[in-house]
This record gives C-alpha cells, structure tokens and sequence, in this order.
C-alpha cells in the first residue's frame, strides 16, 4: 500500500491565519503535484496552495472558513507509485539549490543532451526590479517562469543595497536637517539629535526585509520558482546553476542545478567599478560598503560627483561628517542642467571642505592615521587624509561574467549586450534588460523593458498577436537626486537643446513666489518646462523636456514625463487645474509662464 502523504502549507511569507475560500479538491480525486488545492485570501491578496506530490486524496482536512498558516494540515494523500515524497515547502514556488525531481534529458542548441532539473517558459537570470518584474510579468501571462538569483532575497542591487535602503537614510538624513531650522519658527530644540548609528542600521533593514518577504510571498502566489545561485549559459537553452550561501553570494559547494528553458531574460544588472590604484583598505568603500554604516567619519571623500556619491555625502553628512568631492569634469552631477545643480550647490556648499572639480584622484596610501589621497588638476589641495573614502565612479554591466556566447548572444567589449526595441539579443529566443543593455541604469527603465521581453514573450509562445508586436519606445526616462534639495529631470536638457541645435521655449516658475514652497521654509527652487519653438510648431509647440530643483523634485517628475508622452503644449499643462497651495502647481504655473498667461509672477515685458 503506497504511504500516505501529509499535504501542508508552506512557506508563504509573511501570511498568517489566512481564511480558506475555495477547495478545489475532494476525496477520492486524482491530484498531480503541483496542482491546486486550496485558495487562502488575506487582507492583502489572495494565493493558490498546490499540491507538494501526485496521489490520490483520502481525506481533507479544511473546511471553508478556517484559518491556516504556514505548516497547517490541508489533507492526507496516498501517495502514486512514481512520486517521491517532497518537502511541503517546495509546493509554492520554493527557493531551492538542489537538482528537482523528475529531471528529464533536454537537447541543447548544439546537439549535446543535457539533464535539465528545471523546465521552464522563461528564465530570468537576474532577481533586480527588472528581473522579477519580468517574471512576474510573464507569470501573470501564463508562462512557467524561474528565476536565477545570487543572492538570499529578491529585489537586486536597488532594493537590497542600492534605491530603497539609502533613501530609508536619506528620509533620516532630511529630518535631521530640518531639525535645525526649527528654531526659525518658534520652536526651541535644546539639544542636537543624538545618533545611535545601530538603531539606525536596524531602521534601514527593517525596512528592506519587509520589501524583500513582500516579493517572496508574490513570487508564491504566481507560482515563480526562485532559484539561488550564479547561473552561467552551457548552451543556447540551458543555464547551470553554481548555488550560493549566506548573506553574499559565496558559493555554497551544493550540487549544480541546470535549468532548460524556452526563452530567456537576462537581467543581470552591473556592479561598483573600483579604481585600480586604491589599495584594499576598510576604509575604502563602494556605496554597498557606505550603506553598511558600520561608522560614522569625521571626514570623507567622495571619489565622483554623480548622485550616487552625493546622495550618500548627503547621508554622512547629516550624521556628522565633513565631506570632500572630487570629479574630474566640470561640474557635479553630470547630466542635469546646470541652473538646477547650481541652486543644490548653493545650499550644500556648508558640507564641503572642497569641492574639487577638473581633479583626479592619482594616488592613496593607507595609513594607521586614515587613507591618504593624492590628487592633481585644477581644483587639486595637498594630499589629503581621510577616515572614509567613497568609490562612485560609476558602474559597469554584468555581462560577461554569464557565458552569453555560449548562447550565441553578442557581448561587447566593455560587457553590454546589445538588443532592439523588443529587447531582444542577438540570439532570437533571448531577450537583456536593465543595466546590462545600456544607460541609463535606472530600475524604472529596467521594469519597463522586464514588462516589454515578458510580454512578447508571452505572445510569441501563446499566439498573441499583440503582445507579440510589445516594444519598448519611452520618449522620456527621468533621472532624479535624492539629495537636499532633490534633482530631477526628463525628456532634453537646456544643454542637449543647445548640443543639437533645437529651438526651444522655456517656462520657468521659481519656488520664490510659491505659497506652499514659502510656507515649507524651502523656497530655493525653480520648476521649467521646455517647449518646441521651431518654425515649424508656430507657436504651440509640445513639451520636449523640464526640470525640477527643490524638496520633492523627484515625486513630481512624473508628471513632466507623463506630459511628453501624451504629447502636451504648454496650454495643455497650464489648463489642467492643479490643487492649491502645493508644489506640484508650479508645474501649472511653468507652463503658463511659456505661454505668457501666468498671474503669479510680474507681467512680462512685452
């Protein structure tokens, strides 16, 4: 007599006590492993329990209307002949390191049989914002999809050590600011905020672990398989898994998976670059390495002026460091206007020691005093000491550390790979996104072009005509700098206008005469729209760009981006009746000043 099976619930995050809805299955019924067998609902979402073995179910053991969490007995299963017993936590979408049962020989493009463990529609190489969108994507769509990731969570670079936990210090960081200019309004702060740099570390974690267990338990209701590990391509439709461990990605020394699949994304995103000449030292870090905040520094330098380096000056700053900035180009945060830095500029300019620009930094020599940089160009003081230095001198893709040319997928020399406006590679059935593909390495962009492969995935293997022709044609990517004030812009530059010789109308709103920015105490910045002013557009010409300098930049640039793709003028904007008192009216007001119809701000000189 075959045994019989306890069917349990399994992991499935952070859902507890969750009300059974639907019982797909009675007594008596032939069930395949992994087919449903309950449907939980919380106050969240709900999610469908599979079946964790094939059999024949002989007795239920739920009701509708009862709670069940993790480990609860949903029935008992007689067990078929041909199907080995399993853990209950691999029957929704477990994260696994081992070879699964029932591995079957696959061919690969070369001729070569390979065992694959894992067969799947979709593989994601990559667990970032890109990623697991895409996998989550072309799940939705109906496709088996898995994804490879090396590290212990989702969510990548950006939501482990990257957007999401400097921006939880950032908020940190503003709050302190503002503490100190509270006295201006009545208000007495006797004593300066007091750091506990280990609660606040704790602060930052917590916030990432509820954001990662949140994409675990949505990887569990689309029945994505997580698996962890590096993955490297053997051949053009199987990937082998080296599995990792621990918080990093140490390998593990675990038996390696290989995973066939159908179509693949790959979404393996770029790492730190370091600068060859700096010695290995603990004092010298990357911005993962900045955002463990193990320390705070008396003083810090700054290797790039880009928004990430400042962003995290910004941090360290607010805790007590004195800041030093080095860029070898003319000016900070390259790529944004420099009307909208120059007002960061000033503000910030207390934090700085130096701002060193047309510099380099040549040499450093660590010390028992701190790490000693030397540096050379225009802006070049005496070689200087410091407690922390900052690498952020940008980042450089992943993909040649993946066996792409193995899969027949077309790597360039610095290790982009190149793909078209359906986001596939060079071989037909692969598709790349993210950081891996080219700038801007944003995770906005990335999510977008995850939804863009998954979908004409999804229509080329199912027959969707229309998902089939999805391709990603943004006319506006926004950039923003999370830093004090914030930065943000979209769609051309006053600069790129002028490079290329487009005629363009600007409306400029400034923050002075703002009610809400005046009532904040933070009446520095400016919001300006830039129009089409060609001979050709007569006058009513659409937004081609805009920028925002000021406290909550980057939660308004969406609209500016919104407005380039719907193709607005500058009349369009300016009738849409924005709330008032409120930052995002400037916006209304920038467009009416383009057009010569704002009332709150003096007449124009006609």
């Amino acid at each position: 007599m075959a045994p019989f099976i306890e069917v349990k619930v399994p992991d499935i995050g952070d859902f507890k006590d969750v009300a059974v809805i639907e019982i797909m299955v009675k007594p008596g019924d032939v069930v395949r492993s992994e087919q449903s067998l309950i449907t939980v609902e919380s106050d969240k979402a709900s999610m469908e329990i599979p079946a964790s073995a094939a059999g024949v179910v002989k007795e239920m053991k739920v009701r509708l209307g009862d709670k069940v969490s993790e480990g609860s007995t949903i029935l008992l299963l007689e067990a078929s002949d041909n199907s080995a017993a399993t853990t209950p936590a691999a029957a929704a979408a477990p994260t696994t390191t081992a070879a699964a049962p029932g591995a079957r020989a696959a061919t690969g493009a070369a001729g070569a049989s390979l065992a694959a463990d894992v067969e799947c529609d979709v593989l994601v190489l990559g667990g970032g914002p890109g990623g697991y969108s895409a996998a989550f994507r072309a799940a939705d769509l109906g496709l088996k999809a898995v994804i490879v990731e090396r590290y212990a969570t989702l969510g990548g670079v950006c939501l482990n050590v990257g957007c999401i936990p400097s921006k939880a210090l950032l908020h940190v960081a503003t709050v302190m600011d503002e503490f100190e200019h509270l006295a201006a309004a009545g208000i007495d702060c006797a004593a300066p905020p007091r750091v506990d740099i280990a609660r606040l570390r704790a602060h930052k974690e917590k916030i990432v672990n509820r954001l990662t267990s949140g994409l675990d338990s949505m990887a569990k209701m689309r029945k994505v398989r997580v698996v962890r590990g590096v993955g490297r391509f053997v051949d053009a439709h199987h990937v082998r898994i080296e599995p990792t461990q621990g918080a990093g990605q140490a390998p593990s020394g675990g038996a390696q998976t290989t995973i066939g699949f159908k179509n693949a994304i790959i979404a393996v995103g770029s790492q730190a670059v370091r600068l060859p000449f700096l010695p290995q030292d603990a004092r010298i870090v990357d911005s993962t390495g900045a955002l463990a905040l193990t320390r705070v520094p008396q003083k810090m330098l700054i290797v790039g002026g880009g928004i990430i380096g400042l962003e995290m000056g910004t941090v360290y700053s607010a805790l007590g460091a004195r800041l030093d900035v080095v860029e070898m180009l003319d000016g900070l945060m390259p790529g944004a206007d420099r009307d909208l830095v120059k007002v960061w500029q000033k503000r910030n300019a207390p934090r700085f020691d130096h701002i060193m620009l047309k510099t380099r930094t040549v040499a450093a020599k660590a010390t028992a005093a701190g790490v000693q940089v030397t540096f050379e160009g225009e802006g070049a003081p005496p070689p200087q000491t410091y407690d922390l230095v900052l690498q952020a001198v940008g980042r450089a893709p992943n993909g040649q550390k993946i066996g792409a040319d193995k899969a027949g997928v077309e790597v360039t020399a610095r290790g982009f790979i190149p793909v078209d406006a359906q986001m596939r590679t060079s071989a037909p059935h692969i598709f790349a996104i993210g950081d891996v593909v080219g700038q801007p390495m944003l995770a906005h962009k990335a999510v977008h072009e995850g939804h863009v492969a998954a979908e004409v995935i999804a229509g080329e293997l199912t027959g969707d005509a229309r998902l089939a022709r999805a391709a990603f044609d943004a006319r506006a990517i926004p950039s923003v700098a999370y830093t004090d004030p914030e930065v943000a812009w979209a769609g051309l530059t006053e600069e790129q206008a002028r490079a290329q010789g487009i005629q363009v109308r600007k409306g400029l709103f400034p923050w002075s005469a703002s009610g809400r920015a005046i009532a904040n105490g933070r009446d520095e910045g400016f919001t300006k729209l830039l129009f089409d002013d060609s001979a050709e557009a007569h006058g009513q010409g659409r937004i081609l760009g805009g920028g925002i300098v000021g406290t909550h930049a980057g939660d308004m640039i969406g609209e500016i981006a919104l407005a380039i793709e719907m193709g607005a003028d500058a009349v369009d904007i300016g009738n849409t009746i924005h709330p008032h008192p409120t930052l995002g009216e400037s916006l209304g007001m920038a467009a009416e000043a383009a057009h010569g119809a704002c009332t709150d701000l003096p007449p124009q000189k006609r």
